[in-house]
């Protein structure tokens, strides 16, 4: 077995072959840029070796700068993670002259089936079904453009050597062929260096399955069953599972042996994972297939109880694999949230800085991976076990940078069924404490509580069909509404308590806490009476008694309590007079006051928010790529105006209405802050 391995990769991923890696007693090698210097990863490996400046096209896809990182430190074996040269023949090529091994796939395997236009030719030629599109390469975007028309709209244009949703875009029409043709360009060559584009149909209302498959050197091919990614923003996956809610054990079984098939005719060595489109009547459609290890794959893990990073380690290294296909049962279910640095609320745009704050749910050993095959039940009285795993590469005090991908961590749940590891996620996220950036944990929770999803009835759509005009958060019943209204007045009683006991007070002038208290929720006044004892306190709401218990007291961040006999856990911050709050999707500010007080409070006069409609303000920290405008311009409502690049992903900005540009206050090339002004109009 080797003794030293190098990661070349950043963030999670490299966390996640490190700690394999010292499972297994092999030594680890960093790499990492100025962005990286104090990141997770470079702390957690044996060594850490320098390899250039924050972009990607400078240092992590340099190929030169690895292999003299590999002949620095000794390395008999590098682990691409995902992203980056995962996909990259010429590095595979330049590890096999070095006598270095490559823990993923042959070379020949990688050009065949990495490049996507040439893996559906492959799929074609043995039989698969494909999606119809154009698989030649395009010249420019006119030609783009007639091939849409050919195909007819809509269409996905997506880049040759992709990955990941970048240099991906839906097109509907001329104008965004040509402009999605583009910024596909653009995104594929920072991302891959490689920007060759192709263009396919686009099938509505598909659910997006993969099929996980493992294959030796040795002529032996498995698939460890299949992830439904459905959903998806932007073409980026957010919420996996395994396994699907909605493949039958007969279309498992075709998918999967269609899988191998394809696997073999290449032969492909390693893990790797074939994509499907699947229709309505179980029809699938192969789209490509991933030459490396998937992001998702945890969930796999979960269910099947192999470690497919030590699986990739041993084939690489020669090994057989020690299962056949029968050996490879389903057991459970399993839930995979992203959490991202981006603001749900501001249309999921990227969001950097520091994690002032960092504190994900404690991990739980249970399930078939984390017991390494054998089931761990530690519950009392006989309930089911339940797993939660937290992949992750950021640590509180860190930062997050503007050069790479916006996932923060991989926040998984495991359970005997899918409702349970619903639950279990749900409660993994209510307990997830960020600070410091935007992030969409409140979204996630909102997409778990959505009866859509917790059916099963999804379609790459979904997002983009439930939340047509962004995530403005999620409104609570009434019922909720009164269960959080006598949790919050019960835990500002205990704070009141505390603060009326402070030292320097006059004798015999004690400060009494009344038991009548107003909860409001924006407009919504919940009045609430609270009679308290030792154990807890009884909240009278809406002419209802609710039982509140729970260890919270003042400066905690996240609250654990019991209302009406159910649990309730809050993220908490204080505000004047009051509470910001984040459960179960709703993220709001909770103001408790007296009566009196309450009444006042109506009569305070709104803050009105600044008019910014006559500037173009940068949504997001980024890169100004380019300004397609000069002063003087007469703009019309939806045209481009200017493109800004943040976290490997162009964002077009266009114009809200029909104006004259006053002044263009920004260049090309310029590094700009969320809200920092690009123009003026007239």
């Amino acid at each position: 077995m080797f003794k030293k391995i190098l990661i070349a990769n950043r963030g999670e991923i490299a966390c996640r072959v490190i700690k394999t890696a010292r499972k297994m007693g092999i030594q680890t090698v960093a790499v990492y840029s100025d962005a990286d210097r104090h990141a997770l990863h470079v702390k957690m490996a044996d060594e850490a070796v320098y390899i250039g400046p924050p972009p990607a096209n400078q240092s992590y896809i340099v190929i030169d700068k690895i292999m003299q990182a590999i002949r620095q430190t000794g390395a008999e074996a590098v682990h691409p993670g995902y992203g980056f040269l995962s996909e990259n023949k010429a590095f595979a090529e330049a590890l096999e002259k070095e006598g270095v091994a490559f823990i993923g796939p042959p070379a020949k395997a990688i050009e065949a089936m990495g490049d996507k236009i040439t893996s559906k030719k492959i799929a074609q030629e043995a039989g698969v079904s494909t999606v119809p599109g154009y698989m030649g390469l395009i010249a420019d975007a006119d030609e783009a453009v007639k091939i849409s028309n050919e195909i007819g709209y809509p269409v996905m244009i997506k880049a040759s050597a992709g990955g990941g949703g970048k240099g991906m875009r839906i097109a509907w029409n001329d104008t965004e062929a040509r402009e999605g043709f583009q910024s596909s360009k653009n995104e594929a060559a920072n991302s891959f260096g490689d920007d060759r584009i192709f263009i396919e149909k686009f099938v509505t209302q598909p659910r997006h399955i993969e099929i996980q498959v493992l294959a030796d050197q040795h002529g032996n091919a498995v698939y460890l069953h299949e992830r439904e990614c459905s959903i998806q923003r932007r073409n980026q996956k957010v919420i996996e599972e395994a396994p699907s809610p909605f493949l039958d054990e007969a279309t498992r079984k075709a998918m999967g042996e269609q899988s191998v098939a394809l696997a073999r005719a290449v032969g492909y060595s390693s893990a790797g994972t074939v994509e499907f489109i699947v229709d309505g009547d179980r029809n699938f459609y192969f789209l490509e297939m991933n030459t490396r290890l998937q992001v998702e794959h945890p969930v796999t893990e979960l269910i099947t109880g192999v470690d497919l990073v030590e699986q990739m380690i041993r084939v690489a290294d020669g090994e057989t694999l020690p299962f056949t296909q029968a050996d490879l049962k389903i057991n459970g279910w399993a839930m995979e949230s992203r959490l991202y640095a981006e603001d749900p609320y501001r249309n999921f745009l990227p969001s950097i800085g520091r994690l002032t704050r960092y504190r994900p749910p404690a991990e739980v050993a249970a399930g078939p991976l984390l017991a390494a095959g054998n089931w761990v039940n530690d519950s009392a009285g006989g309930e089911s076990p339940v797993a939660v795993r937290n992949d992750t590469g950021v640590y509180e005090g860190g930062e997050i940078s503007m050069f790479y991908d916006p996932m923060i961590a991989k926040l998984c749940t495991w359970a005997p069924d899918r409702a349970g590891a619903i639950e279990a996620m749900r409660t993994a996220l209510d307990t997830f404490e960020v600070e410091g950036i935007g992030h969409n944990l409140p979204f996630l929770s909102a997409v778990m509580d959505h009866p859509k999803f917790t059916s099963g009835d999804i379609t790459t759509a979904f997002i983009a069909e439930e939340y047509p005009e962004g995530f403005e958060g999620v409104t609570l019943d009434q019922a909720e509404r009164n269960r959080i209204a006598a949790a919050v007045a019960a835990m500002h009683r205990v704070g009141e308590i505390r603060r009326a006991r402070i030292s320097g007070r006059l004798d015999n002038h004690e400060r009494k806490v009344g038991q009548n208290w107003v909860v409001t929720f924006g407009t919504d006044e919940v009045p609430v009476v609270i009679r308290a004892d030792r154990e807890g306190a009884t909240v009278t709401v809406g002419g209802q008694d609710l039982r509140v218990e729970g260890n919270w007291t003042p400066g905690m961040t996240l609250a654990r309590m019991t209302v009406d006999g159910r649990p309730l856990v809050m993220k908490t911050d204080r505000i004047a007079g009051g509470m910001r709050l984040r459960t179960r999707g709703a993220d709001m500010d909770v103001y408790i006051r007296r009566p009196r007080s309450a009444e006042l409070a109506r009569l305070m006069p709104e803050k009105i928010a600044p008019d910014t409609s006559k500037f173009l303000l940068c949504p997001m920290p980024g890169l100004l790529v380019s300004v397609n405008v000069s002063p003087g311009d007469e703009v019309q409502e939806g045209q481009a105006l200017a493109t800004v690049e943040a976290m490997k992903m162009e964002n077009i900005l266009r114009a809200e209405k029909k104006s004259v540009v006053k002044s263009v206050n920004a260049e090309p090339g310029q590094s700009l802050a969320v809200d920092e002004i690009i123009m003026e109009f007239e």
